[in-house]
């Protein structure tokens, strides 16, 4: 209880006995904040917060209170994509995904999905073999990929087609890597049906070689347009499918990656590649607009039918297409971009 007392000004006063104040004081502290958050509301959540709202949700206060600073959580995002589309795997998926084996090989990020390792990369590969899928007679088929990376495309091929050959052709340093990541992961006979090519050296090709199907994967965004062409005139003489995924534009977006490597790097990124439109590439609108585009500037020449295309899952602004050399082919079948 409080005792009441009468002021200077005649007023009825209370005075808090100790026994109250006490009890107040522990009142207090049972809903007080911890360290951490003192610190954060001192530091970032300050007043001044609330009385300028004009960019709180994309900076610090609002990467406290509703998300994490993707500026230095990343890892933690590209964790959280994987594993989300990787429980959405079909059980065809996980099967093939179970084929491919030595997938740690290099230390990659990765997370655990019914009881299997994956990864960005060959979450990625699992997609691209739903697309082959449509091309008939792949198995015991010859494949040539321009520009295979570290080798990962062939890598899940390989591991759920027998494949009569696989010829690589690409820059010669990474073409190093492929050579020197495929012998650690594939079976010995398996290693030995591939044929590794520098971009010079595709001018060796023997005139009769032919393969069943032809990739590119990332790759003809970043080559030179002249470069481009020179490949599609090439596919168009030597191949029955062609399998591209690719960026359907360029961004300028400073806030996706800050320009890390330079003003000059950018501008090269820009230059090259056939489709050099610069887009908001998580408009889905501005990207299914220019995936028509993409579909004609891949097509390798007037005979070549689009057998299908679509949203190339997960990248934003990536569309693929398979194309066979057939004109008896029917309509392509375009998927909607969701």
């Amino acid at each position: 209880m409080s005792a009441p007392r009468e002021g200077r000004d005649g007023t009825s006063q209370v005075v808090p006995r100790r026994g109250d104040e006490t009890a107040r004081q522990a009142m207090a502290t049972m809903y007080d904040q911890s360290e951490q958050w003192a610190h954060i509301t001192s530091t970032l959540i300050t007043p001044e917060v609330a009385a300028d709202l004009s960019s709180f949700r994309s900076s610090s206060p609002n990467f406290k209170i509703a998300l994490w600073d993707p500026g230095t959580n990343g890892v933690r995002y590209l964790k959280d994509l994987v594993y989300n589309l990787g429980l959405q795997l079909t059980d065809r998926q996980r099967a093939r995904l179970r084929r491919i084996r030595h997938r740690q090989v290099g230390d990659p990020i990765t997370v655990r999905c019914h009881g299997e390792l994956l990864c960005m990369d060959y979450l990625q590969a699992l997609y691209e073999l739903d697309c082959l899928d449509h091309v008939a007679g792949l198995p015991g088929g010859r494949v040539l990929e321009i520009g295979a990376g570290y080798g990962r495309t062939c890598h899940a091929l390989m591991s759920n087609h027998d494949l009569a050959g696989y010829t690589i052709i690409d820059l010669p340093n990474t073409l190093e890597l492929s050579r020197a990541y495929l012998k650690a992961v594939l079976e010995p006979q398996q290693y030995a049906r591939i044929t590794f090519l520098t971009n010079e050296q595709a001018l060796t090709l023997p005139e009769q070689m032919r393969f069943d199907l032809c990739i590119n994967i990332n790759s003809f965004g970043e080559m030179p347009a002249t470069t481009v062409t020179n490949y599609l005139r090439l596919i168009a003489q030597r191949c029955e499918y062609f399998y591209t995924k690719n960026q359907t534009g360029k961004y300028m977006d400073k806030r996706l990656d800050g320009h890390a490597q330079g003003d000059e790097v950018v501008a090269k990124a820009l230059s090259s590649g056939l489709l050099r439109d610069i887009l908001d590439i998580y408009d889905s609108g501005a990207v299914e607009a220019s995936s028509q585009k993409y579909v004609d500037a891949m097509r390798p020449g007037q005979e070549w039918t689009c057998v299908v295309d679509s949203w190339a899952r997960p990248w934003s602004f990536y569309w693929q297409a398979l194309y066979h050399r057939d004109l008896s082919a029917g309509e392509p079948v375009r998927m909607p971009h969701p």
